[in-house]
């Protein structure tokens, strides 16, 4: 059952309840809480007792006395007077014996029935019956006090008066629950909208945004459910594009390991055929052979390094450890290397030893990945160049090469994972190099980027603190 018809049920129910309630418990608690009489049971007594004594005939004192005095003791608040057509009292439960002119019986008469909703004021009702032609009055005396609170000062006629009386009443009634439904409803119409817009929210279809000014509870629901679709399509865009990348990655992998696979099959079978000319052509192939399983190794590693970050295994493991010795092993490495390849390496280290807190292989991971990538994408300058320099609380690490360079667009994106400058070159790497080089040095406090001018030099900065707090 919808919520509007619920409250449309609840409203129409308590107004019921309310009207229904009302008499019934009004009655009750006055006959419980408010004691005394009122005109309607005054009424009754006085007809009752006028009825006993025209059946009875009981008009003379010896004969209406024994009424008078057996209603007294049931009413003992109540004075009841039996008094001729001239005026005498026949009998009187006081015991008085009063002869009252017209004026006497006037003024007790006066200013009723105001007077039964005053404070001191003495009450008399008046009641009459004829006998053999002669009239007799009943004369009922109480005080105020013997009267109830709770009286109202007026009579309904008519139904039609009692309809004009209850019309008021039935407004009042009806104000709150109309003022309820001018409230809900259109809260009512703003939770469909919200129940709408997350039933229609899904990554394959257009996101519902919805317009909401109020400050109220909803309207920061609203405001909460906007922000999560607009985090929701940022990560479905993320997703696509992960998604996009991760087909591109399998598609350059399987090029990138088929040509080196294929030049290995080939040269390996040249070797195992003898086909080969002399002992220099042998230790070519065998060369060629080296180059490419260590390339094949190097793809291996960096899928290996894409499973890592997925999986957040990339641990640290911080000790004081020198970075100079670090880097000159690195470069002596890649000057055997590069030995008889018509490159120029410069060289800027420090002689003296410098102490870093770092993770060292994660840190050599970092520059060879740097030098790595320079050699791939820079070979045409046919320069590379690693230097440190020690800047007060940080220590500065670069390395440059002076090939085609990274344009100026391009170089927001070359630290994103799967991210590649050119993507028609194939068998240049997987694109995550600079990802892995930029989460390394991130995760020891530093900062890394980026210069290029194409073809005169293009270098790759890091930033490391000297010191850190232990992790």
């Amino acid at each position: 059952m919808k919520s509007q018809t619920k409250l449309w049920l609840l409203m129409i129910i308590s107004a019921t309840m309310s009207i229904l309630l009302f008499f019934p418990l009004s009655l009750l608690i006055g006959n419980i809480g408010v004691n005394g009489y009122d005109l309607k049971s005054l009424n009754t007594i006085s007809q009752e007792l006028l009825t006993t004594i025209e059946e009875q005939q009981a008009f003379q004192a010896t004969e209406v006395a024994t009424l008078l005095d057996h209603a007294h003791q049931s009413h003992p608040s109540i004075r009841f007077e039996w008094i001729g057509a001239n005026g005498a009292t026949i009998y009187d439960t006081l015991g008085e014996n009063n002869h009252y002119t017209f004026k006497q019986l006037a003024d007790r008469l006066l200013y009723m029935p105001q007077n039964l909703w005053g404070d001191d004021d003495p009450i008399t009702l008046t009641y009459s019956i004829n006998y053999a032609n002669q009239p007799y009055y009943l004369l009922l005396g109480l005080s105020s006090d013997a009267m109830k609170q709770g009286q109202i000062y007026f009579f309904m006629r008519t139904f039609k008066v009692m309809f004009t009386f209850m019309l008021p009443l039935l407004v009042a009634f009806f104000i709150p629950y109309l003022l309820s439904l001018w409230f809900f409803y259109p809260m009512n119409r703003r939770i469909n909208r919200v129940n709408y817009a997350m039933g229609q929210l899904n990554l394959q279809s257009e996101i519902i945004i919805l317009k909401d000014t109020k400050k109220d509870e909803l309207g920061q629901l609203t405001t909460h459910y906007n922000e999560m679709a607009h985090r929701i399509l940022s990560q479905a865009d993320q997703i696509k594009q992960f998604d996009t990348r991760r087909k591109l990655l399998l598609s350059n992998l399987s090029h990138d390991l088929r040509t080196p696979l294929t030049m290995i099959l080939g040269y390996a079978e040249t070797i195992r055929t003898g086909m080969y000319k002399d002992e220099q052509e042998l230790q070519m192939y065998a060369k060629i052979l080296l180059q490419q399983s260590r390339y094949m190794d190097k793809l291996l590693d960096q899928l290996l390094d894409i499973t890592r970050q997925d999986e957040g295994n990339l641990k640290l493991h911080f000790a004081w450890h020198p970075i100079t010795e670090l880097m000159r092993k690195v470069a002596a490495d890649y000057v055997m290397f590069l030995d008889g390849q018509n490159f120029t390496f410069e060289v800027d280290i420090p002689d003296e030893d410098i102490l870093i807190w770092m993770d060292a292989p994660l840190i050599e991971r970092a520059i060879r990945n740097l030098l790595d990538n320079a050699m791939r994408y820079g070979s045409d300058g046919q320069y590379l160049e690693i230097g440190l320099t020690d800047q007060d609380d940080y220590l500065v690490i670069i390395v440059a090469d002076k090939g085609r360079g990274i344009p100026q667009q391009e170089q927001t994106h070359i630290f994103e994972r799967f991210y590649r400058v050119d993507d028609s070159r194939q068998g240049e790497g997987l694109g995550i190099g600079l990802a892995i080089v930029k989460e390394i040095v991130t995760l020891h406090h530093g900062s890394i980027s980026v210069t290029s001018h194409p073809f005169k030099q293009t270098v790759f900065t890091i930033q490391l603190p000297k010191s850190q707090h232990e992790q």
